[in-house]
C-alpha cells in the first residue's frame, strides 16, 4: 500500500511540474492539476494542503512559506526588510535555483519577451504566496503593489549577483549586500509612506 500511495504522489508531482512548467502559478488551478494527473481533487488534498504546499514540493523551493511567512512577521515591522532580504539570498544560495538564475541570464532579451513557465511559476509564488502574505498580515496597506516592486527589486538583485555575476555585487558578502538593499524594502514596507498615486486608506 506504502509503495501504491508512493507511486501515486509521484505521479501527481510529475503532473504538477508540467502543469506549473507550462502555466506558470498563478494560473493553475488545484482542479486543473488533478486532472492533468488523472486523480480527483478530493485525492490530490489528501497529499497536499493546498496549491502552495503542492508547488513547494515540486519545485524543490529551498525553504517552506508556512514557517517562512510566521517568522518573517511574528518580530513585527522594525527590521522586516533586513529579514526578507536575507531569507531571499540565502533561497538564492540554493544550488538548484542557482541554476534556474544562471540559465536565465544568458538570454535576458528573450526572457523578457518569452518568460520560461518555470521561472514565471516562482516568480509569481514568490509575490503572491510569500511577499504578498507577509505585507497583508503585517496590515501594510497597498500590499499587492508592494509586494509587486519588493519581489522586482529583489529579482533584480539576484540576477545580478547570481545570474549575470556583476562585480562588485557578486562578490559582496551577505551582510553588505543585506546593508545596502535592505533599507529600500524597509521603505516600502513603511505604512506611513503612502506609494505615490495610492489613495488614502
Amino acid at each position: 500500500m506504502t509503495s501504491e500511495n508512493d507511486d501515486r504522489r509521484a505521479s501527481i508531482e510529475r503532473a504538477a511540474r508540467a502543469v506549473f512548467e507550462r502555466r506558470g502559478y498563478a494560473a493553475v488551478t488545484v482542479k486543473s492539476i488533478a486532472a492533468a494527473a488523472g486523480v480527483g481533487p478530493s485525492v490530490l488534498s489528501s497529499y497536499y494542503r493546498n496549491k502552495a504546499d503542492l508547488f513547494a514540493a515540486v519545485m524543490d523551493l529551498p525553504f517552506d512559506p508556512s514557517s517562512a511567512i510566521p517568522r518573517l512577521v511574528a518580530p513585527g515591522l522594525d527590521g522586516m526588510g533586513e529579514r526578507i532580504v536575507r531569507l531571499a539570498l540565502r533561497a538564492a544560495e540554493d544550488e538548484q535555483v542557482r541554476d534556474d538564475v544562471g540559465n536565465i541570464a544568458p538570454s535576458i532579451p528573450s526572457f523578457v519577451t518569452n518568460t520560461p513557465g518555470g521561472v514565471r511559476a516562482i516568480w509569481e509564488f514568490v509575490s503572491g504566496e510569500v511577499v504578498d502574505q507577509v505585507l497583508i498580515r503585517a496590515g501594510i496597506p497597498d500590499a499587492r503593489m508592494r509586494g509587486a516592486l519588493i519581489t522586482s527589486y529583489l529579482g533584480g538583485v539576484v540576477l545580478a549577483r547570481y545570474g549575470l555575476a556583476v562585480e562588485p555585487l557578486a562578490s559582496a558578502s551577505e551582510d553588505q549586500v543585506v546593508g545596502l538593499v535592505a533599507p529600500t524594502i524597509q521603505r516600502l514596507l513603511d505604512p506611513t509612506k503612502p506609494l505615490p498615486g495610492a489613495v488614502a486608506q
